[in-house]
């Protein structure tokens, strides 16, 4: 079996089940892509993680980052090892004191992980095989299948730099990390252009 890295290509809603999301996995030396359906919950962790924001309170992930680091708990990597019935299995590979152990997973849990030890993520070739697919070259340049940005036109235009700043803060006290994000990728592009 090979063992094949991998990067977060992209975060967005699912196309095939309401209420869900889809994380994109791409291989690091290939075409292949491989797209997860996961929950809202874990899509906001994950992307609270991506975009490197701070919640008032941390959420699961932190608080689990947080109890592996105070006990020195190194997360080595991240293993989708397996494909059963649709369903993908993981598992996280730490180590402490030298000494190595496996911890299953819940895919998409060990993905907001690796996020936040900023860990590597690989899989098989075998799941790869059965579940991965290669994007056709006009989807790979438009990217509008997985876009990690809404579909919606942007909302925020109208608004001042300013109330953006108040909006931001508004939706991370109510702790909406989507909206935050978008709101907060609005004002970067801003400042950008400065």
């Amino acid at each position: 079996m090979e063992k094949l890295e991998l990067e977060i290509v992209a975060l967005s809603h699912s196309v095939t089940q309401s209420h869900n999301y889809a994380v994109v996995l791409g291989e690091m030396k290939g075409q292949r892509r491989l797209p997860i359906v996961i929950g809202g919950f874990e899509a906001q962790a994950i992307a609270v993680a991506m975009e490197r924001m701070t919640p008032n309170r941390p959420l699961t992930h932190d608080l689990f980052k947080n109890t592996l680091d105070t006990f020195d708990v190194e997360l080595k990597e991240v293993v989708i090892n397996n494909l059963l019935d649709g369903i993908f299995y993981a598992q996280l590979v730490c180590v402490r004191d030298g000494e190595e152990f496996v911890i299953d997973s819940r895919t998409s849990d060990a993905i907001a992980m690796a996020v936040r030890f900023k860990s590597p993520l690989y899989t098989f070739d075998f799941v790869m095989d059965q579940a991965g697919v290669v994007l056709d070259e006009d989807e790979t340049k438009s990217k509008k299948a997985f876009s990690t940005k809404s579909s919606k036109p942007d909302s925020y235009d109208q608004y001042s730099t300013k109330a953006l700043s108040k909006m931001l803060e508004d939706v991370l006290a109510i702790e909406d990390y989507e909206k935050a994000a978008k709101i907060r990728d609005e004002i970067k592009k801003r400042e950008e252009k400065e």
